[in-house]
């Protein structure tokens, strides 16, 4: 499944013709747009998603493209604006710049210029994804990469997803497990209901109480009215509790409580509330290990697990990483306004030798910065030499957690980036025959592993065979 983009284009237009080049360049991208015809309805529509761009066709109104701009930065202060001009005079352009817009489109609109425009604030590199959906409509969700691993992960999830269980989905920070718990809902029978999420690392007992099960007022100082809390919003949908590990004995008992009686009473009030709420739980932690040691209760452990997920570390599924970059290009590079047509080589090669101790989440913040501080259409890390020389370092690897036939297709798949995809010399550097190496190269195929993205995009050279 590739990457297709959700309806993210906010296109401000009156003119019939301008309206209608915009929509068929977006669809000859398999992307839609949403069209308003005006700023008042352009605010109201602001607050629906995260929109990638807005395109603005204002009849060259300098004024009204501050207006436009003034409303986008309430809600969306990164989100670039790009203003289609009404004519082609220096006071236009330098006006709607001045305003905040980040380009201007000038007379006559055609399709080559829309095109350069998306290709730098939206661009839709096609990208292999395990999973999307949009169990929040303004937070759609899009799971990267191809690997047998995650693979398997997401099939285990979508297999759980149509039960009522508990589902307790593990693995170090950084992996992509709210991503999943996201999936799950989606993919469920509750998805039409709330899907509502509370980081229980990121807050006091007492805090984490009140913001679980809501208060009355006058429960504590400061409760000057009731509130309602986490899990009575989920009512008829699904709870996340991230980091659920983090969780003191005291408020394990009350979940442990709750999830077995489905009712509560809220801090400070005596009325029981009657609740029907699918429970998904994360840690980054060895829950097993923490209930051996007495950290975590044994009963709320069981009660949590119905069907436990592990989300492996994304130095163990390294075919995921160029993927993974073309994902975060598309969703970065609009902040700067870059048009990346290809990814630098070598810096792949230290992605995929790197260890990544913060996961997706770290290989997200690198690309963002390479793409801030980097210039031209290769995407590199020559302009954030710091970042390139940490990257470069050896890393521990826990080569024990990878087994025989990973080893096998990671050194095969080196071979052939080294050889610049020449089987020949690749079975040569391997020491192994030609026929054997074609062998191995199909039954990859159909396993379902692309070859990897060894000059900047998958499946844009073929493998050379003499």
């Amino acid at each position: 499944m590739a990457e297709r983009i959700i309806e993210d284009i906010l296109i401000v237009s009156r003119r019939q013709d301008v309206t209608r080049l915009v929509l068929e360049t977006l669809a000859a991208r398999a992307v839609r747009g949403t069209v308003v015809d005006g700023i008042v309805a352009a605010a109201k529509r602001l607050g629906d998603r995260d929109w990638r761009l807005v395109l603005a066709e204002l009849d060259g109104d300098v004024a009204a493209a501050a207006e436009l701009m003034a409303r986008v930065r309430a809600v969306h202060p990164e989100l670039p604006v790009v203003m289609i001009a009404a004519d082609d005079s220096v006071q236009t352009a330098v006006g709607a710049m001045r305003a905040g817009c980040r380009d201007v489109i000038e007379p006559p609109v055609t399709r080559e210029k829309l095109e350069s425009v998306l290709n730098a604030y939206a661009p839709s590199h096609a990208v292999p994804l395990a999973a999307s959906g949009a169990a929040d409509a303004r937070r759609p969700y899009r799971i990267a990469g191809q690997s047998r691993r995650l693979r398997e992960t997401i099939a285990l999830a979508e297999k759980v997803a149509a039960t009522s269980l508990p589902v307790l989905i593990t693995g170090e920070s950084g992996t992509g497990k709210e991503l999943i718990s996201r999936m799950i809902h989606d993919r469920s029978r509750r998805s039409s209901e709330p899907f509502v999420a509370v980081n229980c690392g990121a807050m006091s007992e007492s805090l984490l109480e009140s913001e679980l099960f809501g208060h009355e007022r006058g429960a504590f100082t400061g409760a000057h009215a009731r509130r309602v809390g986490r899990f009575e919003q989920a009512h008829g949908g699904t709870l996340l509790l991230d980091e659920v590990s983090e969780t003191s004995p005291r408020l394990q008992a009350e979940l442990l409580r709750v999830l077995e009686q489905q009712y509560f009473e809220r801090v400070g009030g005596s009325d029981a509330v009657d609740v029907n709420v699918r429970v998904i739980s994360t840690s980054n932690r060895n829950l097993a290990r923490d209930v051996e040691q007495g950290a975590f209760r044994r009963d709320l452990y069981y009660r949590l697990g119905g069907v436990q997920i592990s989300v492996v570390p994304l130095r163990e599924r390294i075919d995921d990483i160029a993927p993974l970059v073309w994902h975060f290009v598309n969703s970065f590079a609009g902040e700067v306004g870059r048009n990346i047509e290809q990814l630098d080589e070598e810096m792949l090669v230290a992605f995929r030798s790197y260890a990544w101790p913060g996961n997706v989440r770290q290989l997200r913040n690198v690309v963002r910065t390479a793409l801030a501080l980097g210039k031209g259409p290769t995407l590199s890390l020559a302009g954030v030499p710091a970042l390139w020389s940490e990257l470069r370092c050896p890393q521990p690897r826990n080569m024990s957690t990878l087994s025989l036939a990973e080893l096998e297709r990671s050194a095969i798949y080196e071979a052939l980036r080294r050889t610049e995809a020449h089987q020949a010399k690749a079975a040569e550097l391997l020491g192994i025959t030609d026929r054997t190496l074609r062998e191995k190269l199909r039954r990859y195929k159909r396993d379902g592993y692309a070859p990897p993205d060894a000059f900047g995009r998958t499946g844009e050279r073929q493998w050379a065979t003499a």
